[in-house]
């Protein structure tokens, strides 16, 4: 590369404006009274949020295919097509009360790269391609991450297309109706490296005051359900030296669920969302207790090690206070840690273009966890305000939606090549 190309490449930038523009575009399909959006997997609002964003990729000389679930790949050519493409992607459906930016800035940035290539004429050695993937929510179907879970065999296609949602409708004829089941074969489709541009989700950015999340994983995730039965029995005859309340037990073991994630900074996480009290009712004393357990760590050995301490907690508390106490994992997600050249890319580029940044991890799944394990993958992580997602309220700073799409171009660069 000659030293002026390289200058230029160096001082390369997307369209700013042009992004935040179509971002506000596609939030108007479906969007809600409070200023989210609600455009629920494989609806027919769904299916006009993939109209538009094909459309716009065909317009930018891309060429289209979807797969049998129903993913769609848009694809740049490069100087060598041999070359498995350079992929970013992420997805286009919501929650119920979804935001503008989760995930339909992951697939919009994407095509924001390829727009600000074709307007410097610039081409890559490998292909770019820009990908969403089906049901990444699993708000109406679940596995949620479907698409991308296919794809990358972590599931059968069967599977997928036999789940059903509320009222019985199944993921295949939903797909049929709206007219995305491709003739690809999931998976049969190569990539020779994965970005996903994301808003975090969380605080911890903003908390920080930097502007760009360097993300070197995704955290291990276990769910448990904890029963803790004791006895119910009037709560006026009974002395406190003779009961079996197991809501008092299972305060205890939920105490030391966070905990847990006390003693195993600065990444532990324990949380307990659910309870269910039995009788429930005021002046009895409780028999049953019910409640889920949610632990995540960087690795898979301390996310464990969490799990052993909480269990054998909850086995002194089942002996001090005469009560049963069962456990029972519902689902395991493993650690992923993403491809050092990967991560590097992206805080090259950060560090390049002047935007601060730091260390940072994934609590949340995302599609990039698929991805990890077929070819190097990274991620780009921006603030949003106050760390609120999933909400209708979710909001980012153009200035960072700007700047995380500028760490991508130059991340995909590096590993596309110019040619």
């Amino acid at each position: 590369m000659d030293t002026k190309v390289k200058t230029d490449i160096e001082n390369l930038r997307i369209n700013g404006q042009r992004l935040w523009d179509s971002l506000m575009e596609l939030a108007q399909i479906g969007a809600t009274p409070k200023g989210g959006v609600c455009r629920l997997t494989l609806t027919d609002l769904d299916k006009q949020g993939r109209d538009l964003v094909t459309r716009w990729a065909r317009e930018a000389g891309m060429t289209v295919t979807i797969d049998k679930i129903g993913n769609g790949f848009m694809r740049r050519p490069g100087r060598n097509n041999n070359l498995p493409p350079i992929m970013t992607g992420s997805h286009i459906d919501t929650q119920p009360t979804g935001g503008k930016f989760d995930g339909n800035y992951g697939v919009l940035a994407g095509i924001e790269v390829v727009r600000t290539l074709n307007d410097h004429g610039i081409e890559t050695e490998a292909p770019i391609e820009v990908a969403f993937w089906t049901n990444e929510e699993g708000s109406r179907f679940v596995p949620v991450m479907m698409g991308s879970g296919v794809f990358a065999k972590a599931f059968t296609l069967e599977h997928a297309y036999a789940a059903t949602d509320t009222e019985g409708k199944t993921v295949k004829g939903e797909l049929e109706r709206i007219g995305y089941i491709g003739d690809q074969e999931p998976g049969d489709h190569p990539i020779g490296a994965y970005f996903e541009t994301h808003i975090e989700q969380g605080p911890v950015l903003e908390d920080n005051d930097k502007t760009i999340g360097v993300v070197s994983g995704v955290l291990g995730i276990r769910w448990f359900d904890c029963t803790v039965t004791g006895m119910e029995a009037h709560a006026g005859p009974t002395p406190m030296a003779l009961r079996k309340d197991s809501l008092l037990a299972a305060t205890r073991i939920m105490q030391d669920v966070v905990a847990a994630a006390h003693r195993h900074p600065p990444h532990g996480r324990g949380t307990v969302g659910m309870v269910q009290v039995f009788p429930n009712s005021r002046n009895v004393i409780p028999g049953r207790v019910k409640f889920s357990i949610d632990l995540r760590n960087s690795t898979d050995a301390l996310v464990d090690q969490m799990a052993d301490e909480v269990k054998a907690f909850a086995a002194k508390v089942a002996q001090e206070h005469g009560v049963d106490v069962k456990i029972d994992m519902v689902s395991s997600y493993n650690a992923i840690a993403f491809h050092d050249n990967c991560v590097e890319a992206v805080g090259r580029a950060a560090k390049k273009l002047g935007y601060s940044n730091m260390p940072a991890v994934s609590g949340a799944g995302h599609d990039a966890v698929y991805m990890a394990k077929l070819a190097p993958s990274g991620m780009i992580f921006i603030p949003c305000k106050d760390g609120i997602s999933h909400n209708e309220i979710e909001d980012a700073k153009p200035e960072h939606i700007t700047a995380g799409c500028n760490v991508l171009l130059h991340a995909m660069l590096e590993r596309a090549k110019v040619a």
